[in-house]
């Protein structure tokens, strides 16, 4: 098992940014790969960015692609999503998720969501 916390959201004007973080805990954090999802009301849940658990190949949607960075300290057992340039669109709950192995495929373990909020 797999615990995960998410914490760092809130709400920001468009054009700030925000710094998620993702904690975990539970068995060896370094050989997992993490995500970051996020799901805007009405909306499915989205892919955000991913990380491989060396922490050298990182993968975004074309959407944040340029302005979010994901980042990974296995030391530290944290994952972190900067933000810049926000966009009203960006706002949405923010989830991270664990999964063993690379970074496609379905993600076993989730976090419970920290609110991202953009105002125009």
């Amino acid at each position: 098992q797999v615990q995960l916390v998410e914490s760092g959201g809130g709400l920001v004007q468009a054009g700030g940014s925000l710094r998620l973080s993702c904690a975990a805990s539970g068995r060896p954090f370094s050989t997992y790969a993490i995500g970051w999802f996020r799901q805007a009301p009405g909306k499915e849940r989205e892919f955000v960015a991913a990380v491989n658990w060396p922490g050298n190949a990182r993968y975004y949607a074309d959407s944040v692609r340029g302005r979010f960075t994901i980042s990974r300290d296995n030391a530290k057992n944290t994952v972190a999503l900067q933000m810049n340039s926000l966009k009203p669109e960006d706002t949405a709950v923010y989830y991270c998720a664990a999964r063993s192995g690379g970074v496609t495929g379905s993600y076993d373990y989730w976090g419970q969501g920290t609110q991202v909020s953009v105002s125009s």
